[in-house]
């Protein structure tokens, strides 16, 4: 029997988990027509980051991001009470799967370059680690809505273009 999660009364059949950030958990879940990313909120500690209303800053996030024009799956519903978001699913392998099977195409370099143009200027970074990025028809989205303030330390050039290399470093806690 899978397991069901609501969003905003909707029931969705969860598929599969895709992955746990320092936010929450983001499951691939179904209504029976289509595939869905719902991600639930969690509350567990983070040593290296600072959150307030975490639902709150990915709406705010998501909304800053989409107004600059970053590729990112559409945000379909949320559900302030049981704090989920539902995405659009952005089907394929993430850059850091692609990364590891050797795999990687020089233009994705160019497009995340193409969205700091526009996150640079407005002052933000985003979580350039190759987990966040999913390559479909041609164009790289980004699949989480996080950004942050712009510090050049954690820009792609001062700190995400190494982890998109064929020897890339592991990411740890404190990166």
């Amino acid at each position: 029997m899978r397991e069901i999660l609501t969003v905003n009364g909707a029931e969705y059949s969860v598929i599969k988990l895709l992955g746990k950030g320092k936010g929450g958990y983001s499951c691939l879940v179904t209504d029976g027509s289509a595939q869905y990313v719902l991600k639930q909120i969690h509350h567990e500690p983070c040593e290296y980051y600072t959150f307030g209303d975490k639902l709150q800053s990915e709406l705010r996030d998501y909304e800053t991001l989409r107004k600059l024009g970053i590729p990112m799956p559409r945000l379909l519903a949320a559900d302030p009470q049981r704090e989920r978001l539902l995405k659009e699913y952005i089907a394929g392998a993430m850059v850091a799967e692609r990364r590891k099977e050797g795999r990687m195409d020089p233009d994705w370099l160019a497009q995340v370059r193409a969205m700091c143009d526009r996150l640079y200027p407005a002052g933000l970074n985003i979580d350039y680690y190759p987990t966040n990025f999913v390559p479909c028809g041609g164009t790289l989205y980004y699949i989480d809505y996080e950004c942050n303030a712009y510090l050049e330390q954690w820009d792609f050039e001062h700190w995400g273009a190494q982890y998109w290399t064929a020897q890339a470093p592991e990411r740890t806690d404190e990166t």
